[in-house]
């Protein structure tokens, strides 16, 4: 199970004990971008899975004030119901959501959106989030997005196109890289960017773990079906591994760099996790990026068991080496020091800034760095399946759409099984990423 399904469970049972009811709603806010602090701030959650029902449930926890979630949309029926009721006992009152606020289906978002909510958030499968993040700007909604924003360039240029318009109606959105409201992060990050490490040389960033869950094939599934039960295993729905999880390792790097690389070029393949319900990812990527100064970061995550096994980030510099997740340094002339800092569940943490700036009307944008972060992961995925040097600035301004030309349960996905249920895997030297 990846960390963020963890966190997720952990959040829904955290918060039934800790979340009472809040109160009835009074007005009606749909058409404001700002909730005052006494108002209750209405969510709605698109995407009903455990990240989805964890993000609804952590924000409830956050309490700046009433709170109240009132529709629901899944692809899924049965995903739909099984958040209600996660929601319902771990926030008794305080979830208003009914049958006639529960939508079903491939434009359920748009029902969600359009419902008076003041907060929408977008935990759908990560292929399907520029779409519904460019409709919520449009729709004027607050939005809290998880990352990653895209699953190709294609929907990169939407989401920041979106976000652009999303500053002009001082709308205010959040991205789930919850290690920016984590407080020994900061402190660490902070101390590296002030240069305590002196010049940076090298860094370095893992994922390295087991494969999460898998959804086998049921009987009677349309393709479309599986590869939506089953999305992590599609890059049109996830975008691979290296974008799903190990994303927030490159967002760590971007952060202590401030930027983001120009260029990529690294190895992968699929070794292990080769049989029919593996889909088409990767089971292993190696990156070698490179930032705009020239500092090298070596990049590696993999789903391979029996091997060691890390998430984690780390910088080495002209003074000492840092070991980030780990929030403490190693000098060169044998000192060292670990940060202090304390601050609560950052899951949380991030419902409270993004909220805060919702009801004091404070500008609140992560969209860009979750934009660039999303890029980083996707650049890399390029770069191994191509088995090429690939530059930043032509992935995001050619790289194409990876999404299907139409979404509906009997459409055709981008990508379909042979005849003994395998699909195509990207081949270094004949991928071509744009």
């Amino acid at each position: 199970m990846s960390e963020s399904s963890n966190h997720s469970r952990r959040g829904v049972l955290k918060a039934s004990a800790v979340i009472a009811g809040t109160a009835m709603v009074n007005s009606f806010i749909a058409q404001s971008a700002h909730a005052a602090s006494g108002d209750t701030l209405k969510i709605g959650l698109i995407g009903c899975g455990g990240r989805g029902t964890g993000a609804a449930a952590q924000a409830f926890e956050a309490k700046t004030g009433p709170i109240e979630i009132v529709a629901v949309a899944d692809a899924f029926l049965d995903n739909a119901q099984r958040a209600v009721e996660g929601l319902k006992r771990a926030t008794g009152d305080a979830c208003k959501v009914t049958e006639e606020t529960t939508f079903v289906g491939f434009d359920a978002y748009k029902k969600v959106i359009d419902s008076g909510i003041d907060l929408v958030i977008i935990a759908t499968p990560p292929g399907f989030r520029p779409i519904h993040f460019e409709y919520a700007v449009e729709k004027g909604k607050n939005i809290f997005a998880e990352k990653p924003v895209a699953t190709d360039a294609a929907g990169i240029r939407k989401f920041l196109a979106a976000a652009a318009e999303a500053k002009k109606k001082n709308l205010k959105v959040g991205i789930g890289l919850q290690r920016h409201h984590q407080a020994p992060y900061i402190d660490t990050v902070k101390r590296i960017q002030d240069g305590a490490l002196g010049e940076l040389i090298l860094m370095r960033a893992y994922w390295n773990g087991t494969r999460p869950w898998v959804r086998p094939r049921k009987p009677g599934q349309t393709e479309m079906e599986y590869q939506m039960r089953n999305w992590y295993y599609f890059n049109w729905l996830c975008g691979d591994h290296i974008n799903e999880q190990h994303i927030h390792n490159l967002d760590v790097i971007n952060w202590v760099k401030n930027g983001h690389p120009v260029e990529a070029q690294g190895v992968g393949g699929k070794q292990v996790d080769n049989g029919i319900d593996s889909g088409e990812i990767y089971d292993h990527h190696m990156i070698e990026y490179t930032y705009a100064d020239g500092m090298k970061l070596l990049s590696e995550c993999r789903h391979q068991g029996n091997t060691w096994q890390s998430v984690s980030e780390h910088a080495h510099g002209t003074k000492g080496n840092a070991d980030i997740s780990g929030h403490n340094f190693k000098f060169a002339d044998g000192s060292k020091w670990k940060s202090a800092a304390k601050g609560i569940d950052p899951y949380v943490q991030e419902h409270i800034d993004l909220q805060n700036a919702i009801r004091n009307s404070i500008p609140y944008s992560e969209a860009e760095y979750g934009a660039r972060s999303t890029m980083t992961s996707i650049l890399g995925r390029m770069a191994t399946y191509s088995g090429k040097i690939v530059k930043w600035d032509d992935a995001i301004a050619k790289g194409p759409s990876l999404m299907p030309e139409v979404f509906a349960f009997d459409a055709k996905p981008p990508t379909v099984p042979d005849e003994n249920g395998k699909y195509p895997i990207p081949m270094p030297g004949k991928y071509v990423p744009y």
